[in-house]
């Protein structure tokens, strides 16, 4: 049984006794798709092998990925005309809107490397595409972990950020490096990286020589933390200084 934001209740036949699933807080607009999105998902969890509650635990966590990501108002046509009348043909780009755990999973069963970044990519600029498509190179998909805006605000300021969390998942998912997004509400994105278990996490070159934060999660499961080439003179604080200068 669904229960909006506050996520679900499993219910057993039988015994009648009942398990609450709670959901990641996450801000969304149109609740739109959730509920197609976690049975479609729960079906999927028990058919690779999971148990019930473990299965239930992550369609709830799929759900609230889909509505962070943008939902239903984030997907483009899923189909589009073929000439021939009557038919009817998948796009190439339909990846684009596969939810970030069922993504790294099917890339992981097809024998293939997932790559995660993470960040606030709040008005983005060359430096912020450079590192992505460096990070892209290193696997065969790349998920941004993406904080929400409740999380930059926090970690920023007020006044950050200057882009809302749903425009800037669609301009990461605009990119041709990027796969997917996984919005967090946390300071770290230390409990999306559990859920997601990348093989390969990415860094800036800034953090060259030092060791990442998120080394010990990472290493936890056998992925490995890398770090990609950094850009100087390209950030968002200058970026904003410099549009404040003009307005």
């Amino acid at each position: 049984m669904t229960r909006g934001e506050e996520g679900a209740v499993l219910l057993r036949q039988g015994d009648g006794s009942s398990r609450a699933v709670p959901a990641p807080r996450v801000e969304a607009g149109d609740p739109c798709g959730a509920g197609d999105r976690l049975a479609a998902s729960l079906a999927v969890h028990l058919l690779a092998g999971h148990d019930l509650p473990e299965a239930a635990d992550l369609a709830v966590n799929d759900a609230a990925d889909f509505l962070a990501a943008g939902g239903v108002s984030a997907l483009p046509d899923n189909v589009e005309d073929d000439p021939a009348p009557g038919n009817r043909v998948a796009p190439a780009r339909v990846r684009r809107t596969t939810e970030p755990l069922l993504l790294a999973r099917s890339v992981r069963e097809s024998g293939g490397t997932v790559v995660a970044t993470g960040g606030c990519f709040d008005l983005i600029h060359a430096g912020h595409i450079r590192s992505l498509a460096a990070a892209r190179e290193l696997g065969d998909c790349l998920i941004v972990c993406l904080n929400s805006d409740d999380s930059v605000r926090r970690l920023k300021g007020p006044q950050r950020p200057i882009i809302g969390q749903h425009d800037r998942a669609e301009l990461l998912l605009a990119m041709e490096c990027v796969d997917a997004v996984m919005v967090f509400d946390e300071d770290t994105p230390e409990a999306a990286l559990d859920r997601l278990r990348p093989d390969i996490w990415v860094k800036g070159g800034d953090y060259k020589g030092a060791r990442l934060p998120e080394a010990d999660l990472v290493e936890s499961w056998g992925g490995r933390c890398l770090t990609v080439p950094f850009h100087p003179a390209r950030s968002t604080t200058g970026l904003a200084d410099a549009l404040a200068k003009v307005s």
